[in-house]
């Protein structure tokens, strides 16, 4: 079955183009030109992904995609931003996206985010990368075939990691989704505690941090 998405772009070229790459890589697109048609085309239908822009004619990809996440859908959001200054890119992440290509993009570079969004949203609670293997399920984590110790908050933040492979994890959603064992929140600096000991456990090579942003697993 192809994975519908959602494309909302004003510039007419570009979104033309990008609808005819989707649709030679075998994805179904669907076409929006401000923030107006694609909350209508969102609410009507159902999508595997959604490709936001930044800049609209009606207001911005960011309300657009908050909106989103206040309905409670936890479909894949990639943004497509011509401002690569950090603080845009933070908070467009933390407005609920998954990723980010800063324009101009290169076309492979874009697929290849879109083919690792789609992957992350199909389900599965068991993921192996080399000698590790992480099972969300039953709260285990083994590298080279022997059990690790980890603490709830160590496992939060390694499934948080682990179920985004490959696509940034802003401190700031990490923060919202992690507490310690006796339900305390967990402060950013004793996130970056948590984030040294996890490596120390599985291997510093799996873990990058993005300068300003946040966490990414790498394979």
């Amino acid at each position: 079955m192809k994975a519908k998405i959602l494309l909302v772009e004003d510039d007419v070229y570009l979104r033309e183009g990008l609808c005819e790459l989707l649709l030679k890589e075998g994805y179904e697109p669907v076409s929006a030109c401000n923030c107006k048609e694609g909350r209508k085309l969102f609410t009507e239908d159902s999508f595997d992904l959604i490709i936001l822009d930044v800049m609209l004619p009606d207001g911005n990809g960011l309300d657009l995609c908050s909106f989103i996440r206040s309905t409670g859908a936890d479909t894949p959001i990639l943004f497509l931003t011509a401002c690569d200054e950090e603080f845009q890119i933070v908070r467009g992440l933390d407005a609920g996206a998954d990723d980010y290509v800063t324009k101009p993009f290169r076309l492979l570079e874009l697929l290849s985010r879109i083919r690792a969004l789609l992957r992350r949203k199909t389900a599965t609670t068991t993921y192996q990368f080399g000698d590790i293997i992480v099972d969300i399920s039953n709260m285990t984590v083994k590298k080279d075939g022997e059990t690790l110790f980890l603490t709830p908050t160590e496992f939060q933040i390694l499934s948080a990691l682990v179920q985004n492979n490959g696509v940034i994890v802003t401190r700031a959603s990490l923060l919202q989704r992690i507490w310690d064992s006796d339900g305390n929140f967990i402060d950013d600096n004793t996130l970056s505690v948590h984030i040294s000991r996890l490596r120390d456990k599985i291997g510093a090579n799996h873990i990058a941090t993005i300068r300003g942003t946040g966490y990414r697993w790498e394979e």
